[in-house]
């Protein structure tokens, strides 16, 4: 089965911006490209930030402080300390307005791995890097997604060909594969029940599917020890 790549959907060429670059160009520049982040780069093209809405909208968010805001104990900040905050409002260039470490990945990076690791820093895109750690391209959300527009034709094709043919050795006749919507629904029978929850399991795990429901039977239980007579 292949899996698609973050080379596969990532966005290239790039918007970036340097270190020194203003605020308001920074602003310009998300808007005119309709991009939520701009990655920040060094002199050699090697991410070392990135920029977002979220950290030129903290200019917005302490506009009206006229005074030292209160200090809260007792909580855990998801992201970011109020100091960093304030000192990201107070920011006028790229530099001081970038999250760094730029978290980034290499272009060979799965569709799953890319998802998780967004997810884990609760980003919305992160930098794509080659060998030489240069910038190769920047993925999204939104490219991650692309997965999920595959038709139901193309998806049934895959499991019957790569899962139920070439990987688990099943009958086609036998074992039926339906998918609408981006829900895979499996009928007919295997040769053993072991077979069930792998089959399943591999079925979920192609690009594209949504869920996977089954009324599945077996011609023989191989989940339980066979009691032997002694000799």
């Amino acid at each position: 089965m292949k899996r698609r790549t973050v080379a596969d959907v990532m966005t290239k060429p790039v918007v970036t911006v340097a270190g020194d670059t203003p605020f308001a160009e920074i602003a310009d520049a998300l808007a005119e490209h309709r991009i939520s982040a701009v990655p920040v780069l060094d002199i050699g093209g090697h991410p070392i930030g990135i920029v977002t809405e979220a950290d030129l909208l903290r200019k917005q968010e302490y506009k009206d402080n006229t005074g030292p805001r209160p200090r809260r104990t007792g909580l855990r900040w998801r992201s970011m300390s109020e100091a960093a905050s304030e000192a990201k409002a107070k920011a006028v260039d790229a530099r001081g307005l970038m999250s760094t470490p730029a978290i980034s990945v290499p272009p060979h990076t799965t569709i799953a791995e890319a998802a998780r690791l967004l997810n884990a820093h609760g980003f919305k895109a992160m930098p794509v890097v080659g060998k030489d750690g240069r910038l190769a391209g920047i993925v999204a959300r939104r490219d991650l997604l692309r997965v999920f527009h595959r038709s139901d034709s193309d998806i049934r094709d895959e499991i019957i060909r790569d899962v139920l043919i070439h990987r688990l050795w099943q009958d086609p006749a036998v074992v039926h594969v339906r998918v609408q919507e981006g829900v895979v629904h499996l009928t007919g029978r295997v040769e053993l029940k072991s077979l069930i929850p792998i089959l399943v399991r591999m079925a979920a795990a192609t690009e594209g599917v949504v869920d996977v429901v089954h009324t599945l039977g077996y011609d023989n239980d191989d989940t339980h020890p066979t009691a032997y007579p002694r000799a």
